[in-house]
Parts: structure tokens; sequence; C-alpha cells
């Protein structure tokens, strides 16, 4: 946003001509999905009557202004800052991002769960919110993924752990949209039953903690998504066949 338009902003919000706007401190990417969802909450909080009707549309143009402004004060509390290229890092910072942790039983052995994970154009097969996955080469590929309200995210990944029959860990690569990292472990289940895959993921939201919130009130929380995900995962590798994935 110019420094002109930031000034009025502050002045307008309190009142003190003097007052030295906050430097951004959000991403480029955040910025457009914070414009593009206090959009859609301000649109959809205005049909809405009650407490929603009032909460919605505040929260609203609040992600249209740290939009178009590139400012957050809840980074700045926490001495965040996204607003920086994507070349500088390498993967999820350990401060920042999300986490989740799951697992599920599937009657087949660690191996071949391993070589159908590994093949990673299988993965839109089970996963809802990717598009394709394209491999580059044996240790780089790259991914499309269905984003909350309609958008879409690319990145590059690249494979940094392989252990045959055992794990998959992977990080994403510098200028994408987002930053990823994770693992997937594949280990016998007790009695020699199947296979347990573990699953651990990390990952930097575009909007950072007010995008996530955002996708949770759309129905997309990324918790439901990866349970959803390995159930289908399980169902394709014991039964051979599985529903196409439904897209939001």
């Amino acid at each position: 946003m110019p420094t002109s338009v930031a000034n009025v902003v502050a002045k307008s919000a309190t009142g003190i001509g003097q007052f030295e706007p906050m430097p951004a401190n959000v991403g480029e990417a955040e910025r457009i999905v914070s414009a593009v969802g206090g959009a859609a909450l301000l649109g959809f909080g205005l049909s809405c009557r009650g407490l929603l009707g009032v909460l919605l549309p505040v929260a609203g143009g609040a992600l249209i202004l740290r939009g178009i402004t590139g400012t957050c004060g809840g980074y700045a509390a926490l001495g965040l800052n996204t607003n920086k290229s994507r070349s500088e890092r390498t993967g999820v910072e350990a401060t920042a991002g999300h986490k989740l942790v799951e697992s599920v039983t599937v009657n087949a052995s660690p191996e071949e769960t391993f070589r159908f994970w590994r093949r990673l154009d299988n993965l839109p097969k089970f996963m809802s919110h990717l598009k394709e996955v394209r491999t580059i080469d044996q240790k780089r590929s790259h991914w499309v993924a269905q984003a909350p309200l309609g958008m879409s995210v690319a990145w590059d990944a690249e494979i940094i752990n392989e252990e045959a029959g055992r794990l998959i860990a992977w990080r994403s690569l510098p200028g994408s949209d987002v930053d990823t990292a994770g693992s997937v472990h594949f280990r016998r289940a007790a009695g020699g039953r199947g296979t347990v895959v573990d699953v651990e993921l990390k990952y930097d939201p575009p909007a950072g903690k007010l995008g996530a919130w955002a996708a949770n009130l759309f129905g997309e929380a990324p918790e439901q998504q990866v349970r959803d995900d390995l159930r289908r995962f399980r169902t394709l590798m014991e039964a051979g066949a599985i529903a196409a994935p439904t897209r939001r």
C-alpha cells in the first residue's frame, strides 16, 4: 500500500496526525488471501442476522484492511514478519505455522503402502485438496492444491529423507506459495496385522492464523481433511477402489 494511503488509514484510526504507520509485515500471498477472504466474510455477514451479522462484517473488514495495508497488529505483537523473500526460508520456521499429526491402520504391508505413497502422482487419488502432483526428478516435485474460497496454491517440494518401506520426509522449496514440511512413517502394526501410517505435517498457510480461522468457518479444517484423506487411502489400499475425493 502506498505510504500516503497508509498514513490516512493510521490517522483516521487514531486521530493523531504525526502517527507513524506500521511497517508492512504480511507477505504478498497472505495479503491476497486476506483481501479475498475478508470480502467473502463481509458479504456473508451482511446476509446474517443477530450477533453473526455484527461480528462477521467486522472480521471481514479487518481482513480486507490487512490485505490492503500489508500490516497485522497480531504479527507485530508476536514479532512475526512474513513480508520477506521466500528464498530466505527452507520449509516452515520452528516458531511459525500449524502442526498436525494423524494416523491410520491399513491392512497392507509397509512395503506396499510405502511404494504406493512414494509414487507421488498417486496422492491426488485420495487427498481431496490436491489437484496435481507432478514429479520433476527423483527428489523434487510440483504440487497444486485447492485453497479455501476457491483459490489455488502451488509449490515445489523436495524429499529430504527416505527409507524404503519406512519413511518419506519432505519440505517445500523457496519461492512456494506456502511453506510446508512433513513426514509419513510406515510401521508394522501389532501382531503383524497391517501397517500403521503416521502422518506429521507442519505448514504456514498464506493468511496465517486468520486464514486458518476463515477456513474453519467455511468447513475446510485441515485436520479433518487429513483424517478424511487417510480413510480414503485405507480404502484404496484395501479394496483397490475409491470414490473420487470431493473438491471444495
